[in-house]
């Protein structure tokens, strides 16, 4: 009966000792199954272009508004917005009714001149034979400096007047403007408005911290939302001495060939320009995660004890399928690339092979 019982005894140890030994082995597999498996990626420390991204208008080099000094009636306009016109091309005909009256006092004025002129030989004649004064001719050449003065004064009345009945664009250049029609009287508007666009301008704003970088002659790339990626150059042509108290911010002007006169007056564009190059970690944009809620910006970097660091970083360009990092993380730092979405400020992971 004695050696049965021990004999039971052994039998139960052995079987709970089974039943141990499984269920340890049970919880450590359900352990390992639990543990996020994330993979990896090494930072890496590259020489990144500092891009600088600016947006401006595109405005023209000279803007001449073509107008008439006097009020006129417009007889003619030759031109429309939008148009294309070359220097010394006709741009309206205004009612000449004062041309008339203008040539009017210029033969008067001739006529007088010629009068005074020849009273002014008779006075010198006599003068010289004793038959006259020398006052006599000090104030007669007085009236003919007047009576020059009156033709001058009366030919440029005349000028103006027959200018301002044709009215030719100075420059080259795209009409932008046209403020009245045939039958109109012209006031204070300009009839019309012509812009040269050979080249075109683009004023942009840097930063105080960008200013070292922007020189005279740099190059530009400018990009206009009219004509998608299409891509033209430009020059740096004059950086501003001063700065704007409101903005903290310095004008600079970026110049246009626009040989193809493509670009117009009021597109709007995006300049670009090649600031510096500088060592920058590098980071695969796979692990960057944007914090819920916010703007932040966190990358997963693992550590010696197979855990993961929740770390905040400043983003800077955009390279393709990779991140220029500003701050947060060194380069050859491990960061979690992907399985993100299980983890935890602090999470314990198993690394994929």
């Amino acid at each position: 009966m004695n050696k049965f019982f021990i004999y039971s005894l052994a039998i139960s140890a052995v079987a709970l000792s089974a039943c141990s030994g499984g269920d340890k082995k049970e919880a450590d597999t359900k352990r390992a199954e639990e543990t996020p498996v994330v993979k990896v990626e090494t930072a890496e420390q590259k020489v990144v272009d500092q891009i600088g991204v600016y947006t401006a208008t595109a405005d023209p080099e000279i803007i001449n508004n073509i107008s008439s000094n006097m009020p006129l009636r417009i007889k003619q306009i030759f031109v429309d917005e939008g148009q294309r016109v070359a220097a010394g091309q006709k741009i309206a005909v205004l009612d000449d009714v004062n041309t008339f009256s203008y040539q009017t006092q210029v033969d008067n004025a001739r006529a007088n001149l010629h009068n005074v002129q020849l009273n002014y030989d008779r006075a010198v004649e006599l003068f010289k034979i004793g038959g006259g004064t020398k006052q006599n001719v000090d104030a007669m050449e007085i009236q003919l400096v007047n009576a020059r003065n009156a033709l001058a004064q009366a030919e440029r009345a005349l000028r103006n007047a027959r200018e301002n009945t044709v009215l030719t664009s100075p420059i080259s250049g795209v009409v932008v403007a046209r403020n009245y029609d045939p039958g109109d009287m012209t006031g204070n508007l300009p009839i019309a408005t012509v812009a040269r666009v050979q080249p075109i301008k683009l004023v942009i704003n840097v930063t105080e911290g960008e200013l070292p970088y922007v020189h005279k002659g740099m190059p530009a790339a400018v990009k206009f939302d009219t004509y998608g990626d299409e891509e033209f150059k430009g020059t740096v042509a004059t950086v501003m001495p001063t700065i704007d108290a409101q903005t903290r911010t310095f004008g600079v002007e970026i110049t246009l060939p626009n040989s193809n006169n493509k670009v117009l007056p009021g597109m709007f564009g995006r300049v670009t320009l090649n600031l510096s190059s500088k060592e920058r970690t590098v980071v695969p944009d796979k692990a960057v995660v944007k914090q819920q809620g916010s703007s932040n910006m966190y990358v997963y970097v693992l550590q010696p004890d197979n855990t993961v660091k929740y770390q905040q970083v400043e983003l800077g360009r955009r390279l393709g399928s990779e991140y220029e990092l500003i701050s947060g993380v060194e380069a050859g730092s491990k960061v979690v690339v992907s399985g993100q979405n299980r983890l935890t400020n602090g999470s314990k992971v198993q690394v994929a092979k």
